[in-house]
């Protein structure tokens, strides 16, 4: 049997079951030159929305009635091809099925030995993603201090980790007592706030913050960036990663003007997609191995099993029901 998911229709807001169509189709062989994989893990992450609608942006959209796709871990199980064997395991973006065939462009053998998971996590996308937007962009200094949000997300608690190991104070914003307290007790960030709970935002990064904000990874948009940009320090960092606080909104939203406060300061705010550095993907997943196996990063997983539940791990991402990377285990 093979299952494929398709685009059915593009979200007006937040996604929706009805966004998405499941089809039993054909089970494919592999042909000469091609391999056989059968999906093991899937990676879902909040830019898909993007790519759900039909808006001009950094990526091509996806096509209505056509597969989604998302980075995967997959098994060969078939090879008519001399570079893979049947029993390796690979990563690369792949369709959303159960089984599908490649010629082997783009995919990138992993080691088994590693939990495979953390190849769609701390040792892929989402590590350098926190690796390259911290380094390149907010330039860490020993003895500054750096604000994440999303910070118990995937890409946010690798990069307190990472401020952490670059010498900086480091403070997290999540959505949760549960997720503060992981912040610091299981990713040694210095301090954490729980924005839900928290009346006055700005005054509580201030208080956290104590000598004002240097770097500013942030994850989300919106209120939160507001208060953490308006207690920035003259030549202040700002990393957009992303913003998810409005990646279902149906109008423009609204908010302080930022342009003066930045041009007073002599800040830096700038947006990044990890594929702008790719060039310097092989020594960053080579120094992202050496900390992890040095003990020097920790990560979180949550794992969701069954092909049928990937949509649905997808729309909890927007609800904040994740701790670190979101994996659905086929």
């Amino acid at each position: 049997m093979n299952r494929v998911i398709l685009l059915a229709s593009r979200p007006h807001g937040k996604p929706s079951a009805k966004d998405f169509k499941f089809e039993d189709i054909e089970m494919p062989t592999a042909k000469a030159g091609e391999v056989l994989l059968k999906t093991v893990y899937v990676s879902v992450d909040p830019y898909l929305r993007g790519r759900m609608s039909d808006a001009k942006s950094y990526v091509a959209p996806f096509e209505l009635n056509k597969p989604m796709n998302s980075a995967l871990i997959a098994e060969v199980t078939a090879s008519e091809h001399p570079d893979f064997e049947v029993g390796e395991f690979v990563t690369a973006g792949l369709d959303w099925k159960l089984f599908q065939t490649s010629d082997g462009h783009g995919l990138t053998k992993v080691d088994p030995s590693v939990s495979l998971t953390a190849y769609l996590g701390v040792l892929g996308m989402t590590g350098l993603t926190a690796l390259m937007g911290l380094q390149e962009i907010g330039k860490p200094q020993e003895g500054e201090t750096l604000v994440v949000s999303g910070a118990a997300g995937a890409v946010g608690s690798i990069v307190g980790q990472i401020g952490k190991i670059m010498g900086c104070k480091v403070i997290g914003i999540a959505g949760s007592d549960e997720k503060t307290m992981a912040l610091k007790s299981k990713f040694g960030f210095d301090e954490a706030i729980n924005y839900k709970s928290t009346d006055n935002m700005q005054e509580a990064i201030a208080a956290a913050a104590g000598d004002g904000v240097d770097i500013y990874f942030d994850n989300v948009g919106g209120d939160i960036s507001d208060a953490v940009i308006f207690n920035m320090n003259k030549y202040g960092r700002i990393a957009i990663c992303g913003a998810i606080s409005s990646y279902n909104d149906t109008e423009a939203s609204k908010g302080p003007r930022l342009q003066p406060y930045i041009l007073k300061n002599s800040m830096l705010m700038q947006g990044f997609i990890v594929s702008n550095y790719a060039k310097k993907f092989p020594e960053g997943v080579k120094q992202l191995s050496e900390w992890l196996k040095a003990g020097k990063l920790q990560y979180a997983e949550t794992i969701v099993e069954g092909f049928d539940q990937i949509p649905q791990a997808f729309m909890d991402l927007f609800e904040g029901k994740n701790e670190g990377k979101m994996v659905v285990k086929i």
